[in-house]
């Protein structure tokens, strides 16, 4: 399966454009164009934990545990660049790498989270806190932020909060790497409250807004 490295995590059910420029990405997108069939025009996002996106070297080390998406919209430009967009389908870890061909490409295994009976309680809680937070956010803002619908579900809602909460990268990957909503849930529950009580210390207000990012379960 083809992979593409980004200096981000993206989680499944987040539509995300992509700016593809690199010669082997093109590549890999033009690969992907010739699948005659929609749904199986997928690739794996992994987040590089040494190196770069671009360049002659690139990524030097990814993360094994990345995004399996979609690639649901294409647009070619006369210089071969192309803007896309892609669709997080499910979590998946990869086994294998290789780096023989013009892109990355890796073996992969995908990953469904454990059953968890308590994950919509968990899910309450966690919602409540980032209403809170929202609240602390608007009134510091004096205007609503973090505007928009959250998903019911309790997995895609810890991913909409993943996305949304201001987090450094490596603690979205944990997100990511959680083995369900209930584990994933209750981290952003605990990282709300920290940031909760940061604001109260020192006010600030986070440039983010739910409705900057679509989710979809599709």
């Amino acid at each position: 399966m083809p992979l593409f490295p980004l200096n981000a995590v993206l989680f499944p059910g987040v539509a995300t454009p992509l700016h593809i420029f690199e010669e082997r990405y093109r590549a890999m997108v033009r690969e992907l164009l010739g699948i005659e069939e929609v749904f199986d025009r997928v690739f794996g996002i992994v987040a590089i934990r040494e190196g770069y996106e671009v360049g002659d070297h690139g990524a030097q080390s990814v993360h094994r545990v990345g995004t399996l998406v979609q690639l649901t919209e294409a647009e070619a430009y006369d210089d071969g660049r192309f803007d896309i967009e892609v669709i997080g389908r499910q979590r998946m870890r990869v086994t294998e790498h290789d780096s023989s061909g013009p892109f990355l490409r890796g073996e992969v295994e995908l990953l469904t989270d454990t059953d968890e009976p308590e994950a919509e309680v968990e899910a309450a809680r966690t919602l409540a806190a980032f209403e809170r937070y929202r609240d602390q956010l608007s009134e510091l803002r004096g205007g609503p932020v973090l505007t928009g619908q959250m998903p019911d579900d309790p997995a895609y809602l810890s991913y909409a909060l993943a996305t949304t909460c201001l987090l450094t990268l490596p603690q979205r990957q944990a997100l990511l790497e959680a083995d369900g909503a209930r584990q994933r849930l209750g981290m952003l529950r605990h990282t709300l409250h920290d940031e909760m009580r940061a604001m109260r210390a020192v006010p600030s207000l986070p440039a983010t807004e739910v409705a900057r990012t679509r989710w979809s379960p599709n």
